[in-house]
């Protein structure tokens, strides 16, 4: 028993550490953006949905958050969700819409859910750049709905820090965005308070690290 104990100790020893959760993000992913996760949902997206991922990936290496789209003026749709966007589409991601329904006794009850801006293979990608808090009300929530309804397996929140306030201040931009609208600080607690359920989460930051003056 004490050999086959040292053999159980020297194979558990020498094993490979494995490559888990935001490890399989590249460090200089991690190094510009700020990255969390719920229920493993990194190790889903790389597992089952490896195109998926890439495409995220490539989208994040792609994006820097340029000085001139802060100071564009507002009353439309900043560049920056536009951009990321747009590097989607260009990658066969799309907007959906679903129409779902459960059926009681033979009448059909809708289930009302809200378009998910970048769709692709039963990932959902949601930009909350600057607006209104509740719009992670309703993202966390779409996602829920959803994974429960087996047709998302992983939803990304890609969204700002809050740490951007004081550049946004020091631009004159300060009052565009403010507490009260989409920010990281914002997010966590809805996130932590159950608001997607258990859909995997993976949850996504850009600050002073993806900061461009130049552009």
């Amino acid at each position: 028993m004490r050999s086959g104990a040292k053999v159980m100790h020297h194979a558990f020893g020498t094993s490979p550490k494995p490559i888990m959760g935001l490890d399989l993000i590249p460090a200089r992913l991690r190094k510009r953006f700020l990255f969390e996760e719920r229920h493993h949902a990194t190790s889903v997206l790389a597992g089952d949905f490896a195109e998926e991922f890439n495409d995220l990936l490539l989208c994040l290496d792609a994006f820097w958050l340029k000085k001139s789209a802060i100071l564009t003026p507002g009353g439309g749709r900043s560049p920056i969700p536009i951009a990321i966007d747009g590097f989607l589409r260009g990658r066969k991601w799309a907007e959906r819409r679903f129409d779902i329904k459960i059926t009681v006794d033979d009448k059909p009850i809708p289930i009302p859910t809200h378009k998910i801006d970048n769709f692709k293979n039963r990932v959902g990608i949601e930009v909350e750049w600057n607006n209104k808090t509740e719009f992670y009300d309703r993202d966390l929530n779409n996602f829920r709905l959803l994974w429960e309804m087996r047709v998302l397996s992983v939803g990304v929140v890609i969204t700002r820090l809050s740490e951007l306030q004081k550049l946004f201040d020091q631009l004159g931009k300060g009052d565009s965005y403010g507490n009260s609208t989409t920010h990281w600080d914002k997010l966590i607690p809805k996130v932590e308070s159950g608001g997607a359920g258990g859909c995997p989460l993976l949850l996504v930051g850009m600050g002073m690290a993806c900061y461009d003056a130049q552009r």
